[in-house]
């Protein structure tokens, strides 16, 4: 609970100001005299109250008191000082601080939120374990470079697992499936503990990665359900940060690692601990209510609610699986081989040692974050072509120069590569979400990341060739930033522009025909109309270095 007293002595004009209902980061709605609660705002709690006095002169001491507490049940120590500070002064209702979404919350949608984030902390660190110790698992084991490389490949096997884990999200709903899919991704990780070879290790992590690569997806499915319309990039750049904190604390943690040759399996228990809590967050989610709407159309058998298959959802919805899947396989062709061979190429070409291998990555990656959080406001505000464009073109042109040049420069472009490049996290991230209805979105978004699986290991093995024929990393670079390049065109000339539209706009067979918000699989049309700012995707269309981001369609939860 917060408690906010102030003293105010002012004229019948500031007396006027401090009796007016705000609205900022909070709507407020008379309760009494001199006294207002919240209409709007992430708040499970708050009262504004003011006690006057008047002193002669036209003047009058005020003393106004604000009783609050939000609605953030997992971050409320780190985000009251900042909304306390808010609350303090008051704010065009126009403007929101810088750390806010440019929505307002409901302290429903600040409650899912404040979960998702909590949940996509553990999915971070496991979907971070494989690759940053399989390099200690295969010296125990005495595995060779090819085994590894073969195990990495085969994990990504992994990926069918979360194809059904979404398709069942479409069918039984996200948070039965969330909570079974993340506690059963924790126990198959602690599992690999006690892998008793590589071939083991790489079993348990193919159905642990798969099950984590589906609460990504069913993460990122619930926030833009339940997001404002005008916040779902914020929203996307939020989870995005968190999942990069879980994949930090594995790096946190890896000095653990030299503590033996067995050492490696100690990372690998943590999420003993985490299953509970995923539990509990879990359960403290409600399901989305989108959802509800489809179900409660099925059981009614509302016309154009398709009970399940691909064949029968209706032919723009695949015009725009095609577009998203086309565009993760082109994505991927640079992005992993430009993740995963950096370390090779700065110590085979640039002669870097393992500290300052460390070091290039610590000191370049994390500037990252910035571009992700400002590129969720932005493309919120300013929409999502222009910005994921934008992040397309720098990030792939920071990340081939860093290929290419030598000392300083090197270092500088890998910065400028990852700040800008990490726009595209929550500007394209949101458009696996927006663009299927309801009852699809599931299915569709897993689709889509197994196509971006399929271009990242073509990816990495076309880099492989590239290097030994061109002689150079950076060579091979040049070539595979064509895709990404083709990526950002049809984000400018292919894409529609989402920013601002109730999914229920873009995707109108979402709409109840009894008047609600009903979400199914067979709409008519998935076009947008052309009111309030949506566009025809046929003709005007809109707007990190990161292994588990494969295409535009799925926003990244780890790995980075």
């Amino acid at each position: 609970m917060g408690l906010i007293v102030q003293q105010h002595e002012v004229d019948a004009d500031g007396l006027a100001e401090l009796r007016r209902p705000r609205s900022d980061v909070v709507a407020e709605r008379p309760d009494g005299e001199d006294r207002w609660v919240a209409a709007e705002g992430p708040l499970e709690r708050y009262e504004r109250s003011l006690s006057v006095a008047d002193t002669g002169d036209d003047t009058f001491e005020v003393t106004e008191r604000i009783d609050f507490r939000l609605a953030v049940p997992v971050w409320r120590w780190l985000l009251h000082l900042p909304f306390r500070r808010a609350l303090r002064v008051r704010r065009n209702a126009t403007t929101q601080p810088w750390w806010a979404p440019p929505d307002r919350l409901a302290p429903r949608a600040a409650t899912v939120l404040s979960l998702l984030a909590g949940l996509a902390i553990i999915d971070g660190y496991l979907g971070t374990l494989l690759s940053q110790t399989i390099t200690f698992a295969a010296d125990e084991f005495d595995a060779s470079d090819s085994a590894q490389g073969a195990t990495l490949a085969a994990v990504r096997i992994g990926v069918l697992v979360s194809i059904g884990a979404t398709a069942l999200a479409d069918r039984h709903g996200r948070r039965r499936l969330l909570v079974i899919t993340i506690v059963a991704a924790c126990l198959a990780t602690a599992a690999t503990a006690a892998a008793p070879s590589l071939w083991w290790y790489g079993v348990s992590q193919t159905i642990a990665r798969g099950l984590t690569t589906g609460v990504g997806i069913i993460i990122a499915i619930i926030a833009a359900e339940e997001a404002p319309a005008r916040s779902r990039a914020y929203t996307a750049s939020i989870l995005s940060m968190t999942a990069a904190l879980g994949s930090g604390m594995v790096v946190w943690l890896l000095p653990l690692a030299s503590l033996g040759e067995w050492a490696w399996r100690i990372l690998f228990l943590v999420p003993l601990v985490w299953a509970p809590l995923a539990w509990w967050l879990c359960r403290s989610l409600p399901e989305s209510r989108r959802f509800e709407v489809t179900a409660a159309a099925r059981k009614r058998r509302v016309p154009g609610v398709v009970r399940g298959g691909w064949r029968r959802i209706d032919p723009s919805m695949r015009s725009r699986l095609a577009l998203l899947a086309a565009s993760g396989f082109l994505l991927s062709l640079f992005t992993a081989p430009a993740s995963q061979f950096q370390n090779e190429f700065l110590r085979s070409e640039r002669g870097f040692s393992a500290s300052q291998l460390a070091a290039f990555t610590l000191i370049t990656n994390t500037p990252a974050g910035i571009g992700v959080v400002v590129g969720g406001r932005l493309a919120d505000v300013y929409g999502r072509r222009r910005i994921g464009a934008l992040g397309l073109v720098g990030g792939v042109g920071g990340t081939v120069a860093m290929y290419l040049t030598f000392g300083w420069s090197q270092w500088m472009w890998s910065v400028v590569g990852g700040i800008v490049g990490a726009l595209t996290v929550p500007a394209l991230g949101v458009y696996g979400p927006e663009l299927f209805a309801t009852g699809a979105r599931g299915r569709a978004n897993a689709a889509i990341v197994t196509v971006g699986v399929a271009g990242s290991s073509v990816g990495l093995l076309t880099a492989g060739v590239l290097s030994d024929n061109l002689g150079n990393f950076g060579a091979a670079m040049s070539v595979l930033a064509i895709g990404p390049l083709i990526v950002a065109l049809l984000v400018l000339f292919v894409y529609p522009e989402t920013a601002g539209l109730e999914l229920e706009e873009i995707n109108p067979g979402d709409r109840d025909p009894d008047g609600g918000t009903d979400t199914d699989d067979t709409a008519t049309t998935t076009d947008p109309p052309p009111a309030a700012g949506a566009v025809d995707s046929d003709s005007d269309p809109g707007p990190e270095r990161h292994e588990r981001s494969e295409g535009p369609g799925h926003a990244p939860t780890a790995e980075s």
